[in-house]
């Protein structure tokens, strides 16, 4: 704690041999960070681009990337400095934002695979009345209460987190609401209480949502035609793909928070940064790739450029 400005630091202690591998890590971090930005940036591109994709199915899924923008931001800036700095450290207050735009992040990406969830319930098993039920109007409210309610109940928990420390180290190499928590020097019990809430109320309906409204999906395909199953599905495997990996490996990080200290050090280091690193890079590749939509705008866009 620097008692001249009162501002308070914390030492983030969890990089591994950094002295020995600084610049190895900060070229493959840095690469990271580029690809992330340049292929979500890509993608977000041509859908804003392409009029033709203004549909509620494009604006969840640029939603999804603009996400995955915001959650890096928080991480990768300040890990590359800390990559060359001589001392890991970040003033509490620093930390305690890194850490509500990073849990915002996590949580905001399961109510947008919900909301995108139900717009293909809507379109797969109710066609007809996808264009009342999915309107351009009803898109904007889900995607404010995606961003709102998740800021709020991680607002909250921050609230509760920014007490007096009587411990100013953390064993991590970015901010953890948890793990602050811990270096309070009173009773974490409410905070702790409440972030279990939170992750029940936070995880578990747009779960069960995506799984009720797949179990419904699948049951219309499998009344329907061989080529309707083939559509459906190619618009649908996406987002189940990007549902299961982001599933996996937040359950992973949330694992690895409450047993911090009890697994080994650098399988710690490596779970908690594949949510900011494996989806980030996944969602527009899968999108990409798989949605024939934006596979051809992405097309033209590289000849147009080529061309000139």
């Amino acid at each position: 704690m620097d008692y001249s400005t009162n501002v308070t630091y914390l030492s983030l202690e969890g990089h591994v041999e950094l002295e020995k591998y600084r610049y190895v890590y900060f070229i493959i971090c840095l690469t990271v960070y580029i690809l992330i930005i340049f292929c979500n940036t890509v993608v977000i591109s041509v859908i804003y681009k392409s009029k033709h994709l203004h549909e509620p199915m494009y604006i969840f899924i640029a939603a999804l990337l603009c996400n995955s923008l915001f959650g890096t931001a928080a991480l990768y800036p300040k890990l590359l400095t800390d990559f060359l700095s001589e001392k890991q450290i970040i003033s509490l207050e620093a930390c305690l934002f890194q850490a509500f735009c990073i849990y915002t992040y996590g949580t905001s990406e399961f109510t947008l695979l919900s909301a995108m969830a139900y717009d293909r319930y809507v379109s797969i098993c109710k066609p007809l009345q996808y264009a009342t039920l999915v309107k351009m109007s009803t898109v904007k409210k889900i995607l404010f209460v995606c961003w709102f309610v998740p800021s709020c109940e991680i607002g909250i928990s921050i609230i509760l987190t920014y007490r007096q420390l009587c411990k100013f180290k953390l064993n991590r190499i970015y901010c953890n609401n948890y793990s602050i928590a811990k270096l309070s020097c009173g009773d974490i019990s409410a905070m702790n209480s409440y972030g279990l809430f939170i992750l029940s109320i936070a995880v578990f309906p747009p779960v069960f949502f995506i799984i009720y409204s797949y179990i419904r999906i699948i049951d219309v395909c499998l009344k329907n035609s061989k080529e309707f199953r083939r559509k459906a599905l190619q618009t649908c495997f996406p987002h189940l793909f990007i549902f299961i990996s982001f599933s996996i490996t937040g359950c992973f990080e949330v694992i690895n928070s409450r047993l911090e200290g009890n697994v080994p050090h650098l399988f710690a280091m490596i779970m908690s940064v594949e949510n900011l690193v494996i989806s980030p890079l996944l969602n527009p590749i899968i999108y990409g790739l798989k949605l024939q939509e934006i596979w051809n705008q992405i097309k033209l866009l590289g000849r147009r450029r080529i061309s000139f």
